[in-house]
Order: structure tokens, then sequence, then C-alpha cells
């Protein structure tokens, strides 16, 4: 999903895909990665690689998003929009209640419930789900 917005800042509206989630009784994975990122191509890559093991497992349960924007967008550019309110990097995790205060790291993943609300706290960068093991316990919630 492209973001849109003046070059100064980059917004994603996340209205519809919580919208769709509500009708289709589905969790949201909410992938931030960075198309100059080399640890957004390598988790990428390992998504490519291990498709058919864990496609079944993102399809029953998930609405995968993929947020496309650029390691020179930093945090306080970087907007998500929920219905009429727009809201920055951080005051968007606080919304969703991850009141960590958490870096713009690419890559990111959120897990949201169909109401916006994280499902658990979710690690970024370098070294996530390195193998299918690993990302088939975040999918079924295993901490």
């Amino acid at each position: 999903m492209p973001g849109t917005g003046l070059p100064q800042r980059l917004e994603f509206d996340l209205s519809a895909a919580l919208q769709r989630a509500q009708r289709e009784n589905k969790r949201l994975y909410v992938y931030l990665g960075a198309n100059d990122c080399p640890f957004c191509r390598k988790y990428e890559a390992f998504l490519e690689k291990n498709a058919a093991e864990l496609a079944p497992h993102f399809a029953r349960d998930y609405l995968v998003y993929d947020l496309r924007s650029s390691l020179s967008v930093q945090a306080d550019r970087l907007y998500f929009r929920i219905g009429d309110k727009s809201m920055p990097y951080a005051e968007f995790n606080r919304s969703i209640g991850d009141e960590r205060a958490r870096q713009l790291v690419y890559p990111s993943v959120w897990l949201l419930d169909a109401k916006g609300k994280p499902l658990m706290q979710m690690p970024a960068g370098t070294g996530t789900f390195e193998t299918v093991p690993e990302q088939l316990e975040i999918l079924r919630l295993e901490q």
C-alpha cells in the first residue's frame, strides 16, 4: 500500500484495512518496510522463499498490509491515519496501546485485531523472524 502526502511527510491510512478485517473477521499483519532497507529485503526474501509453507497460515487468520517507505523517512515524518485521525508514528504506537518508547526501525511489524489493538508486542529490525517456526509462533500469537 503506497503512502500518500506531501514530500515532507508520508501517511498510511489503515481505515480501509481495519474495516475489511472487521468484515472478514480477521487480524491485520501490518508490515512497514523501506525500499532501500537491506534488512527489509532479507525478511522479504525469507517470506518469498518460504511462501508455500507460510501463506496458508497468513491467509487463514490475517490480512497482510505491506506499507512502503524509505530509510530517509524518520519517525517525525511518518504518519498513520485511522478514520479522521492522523497521528505521527509515536502517537500511533501509543494509540494502539504500545507504550514503549519505540524508535522507528525498519522492518517493523504490528499484529492488530480488527479494532486496531495490538495482539502482542512485536520485535523489529534485523534478525526478526528468521526461521519458519519463529514466524509461525508469531502468527499463532505465542510468546
